[in-house]
């Protein structure tokens, strides 16, 4: 596992990222990735070496069973275990594009962002079938799973994965709809302060799980705010990852906040909760029982 730090930042990254990506998007359908490419069909064989450089396909790839298939991934990914044992060839995003032609893929699986769009042309020039998608909200896992079964010559299983996902948000949205849902800051980020926004997919997630982001009201995905504003707003519990917990603890200023104060800081895995892929309805139950103890689901 990566270290407790490297993990957070990595975490408050690609919240950030989101928030600086493009601001529109291809429509993607089975037939068409995010950034406007044909989906072509594959077979359970074919396209034989993958190399997927964002932790959502990666995880997705391995789910359906594509993951032997797997041939080159980034320093983030690191869900399943299996993964781990995968070429690292370094960032997702402005990627290696010589390190990732070096394992000798015929499909690489790119985040679909403006930062990538030089790395995409550069290894289709290179005579590679490159597809992009831009996993950011629940939506985008569902429809963009089916897209890259398709890519990978699993529809099945692809189509299984999402509907197991989406029966678990909806059995966690069914469990928490008639309780009171308190009040929750989520912390992502320390000096400066980063929270979560009702554009973000942890907004989404947190929903599901019968809370109230107190910064539902920024549309953002990622928006920076101060601690004052935070004592005004006065939430009841905090979600923090493990390093976040401690940042908290230790700094006196967030004494200032009741929730720190008192006690209600709780720590989410970020490990778990930081993408929309096939651990989403996981990440939902976790939530759901950090915010309403004794829950059954």
């Amino acid at each position: 596992m990566y270290p407790a730090a490297r993990s957070l930042r990595s975490f408050a990254l690609c919240i950030a990222l989101v928030a600086c990506g493009e601001a529109h998007r291809a429509a993607s359908v089975a037939g068409v990735d995010d950034f406007g490419t044909p989906v072509r069909a594959g077979t359970a064989t074919s396209p034989a070496r993958i190399a997927s450089l964002n932790p959502a396909t990666t995880e997705l790839l391995f789910a359906i069973g594509a993951g032997p298939r797997v041939v080159a991934r980034t320093a983030w990914d690191m869900w399943p275990v299996a993964a781990r044992a995968v070429t690292d060839v370094g960032p997702g995003l402005r990627p290696n594009v010589e390190a990732v032609l070096a394992q000798h893929p015929d499909l690489v699986v790119l985040y679909a962002s403006a930062e990538n769009r030089l790395a995409a042309q550069q290894l289709r020039a290179a005579g590679v079938y490159v597809l992009a998608f831009r996993i950011d909200r629940l939506a985008d896992f569902s429809r963009d799973a089916r897209a890259l079964g398709r890519a990978v010559g699993d529809s099945a299983n692809a189509a299984l994965a999402v509907d197991s996902v989406e029966r678990t948000l909806a059995r966690v949205r069914a469990a928490t709809r008639s309780l009171p849902a308190p009040t929750v800051f989520w912390h992502v980020w320390d000096s400066p302060i980063y929270t979560i926004g009702r554009g973000s997919y942890l907004d989404e997630l947190l929903t599901i799980a019968g809370g109230k982001n107190i910064y539902g009201d920024r549309a953002d995905v990622s928006p920076q705010v101060s601690l004052e504003d935070i004592v005004r707003r006065d939430p009841q519990f905090i979600l923090a990852g493990a390093d976040g917990a401690r940042a908290i603890a230790a700094n006196p200023l967030w004494r200032g906040v009741r929730a720190a104060r008192e006690g209600r800081v709780l720590v989410v895995d970020t490990n778990l909760v930081g993408r929309p892929s096939v651990r989403a309805g996981e990440a939902a139950i976790s939530i759901a029982r950090l915010l309403h103890p004794g829950i059954v689901l």
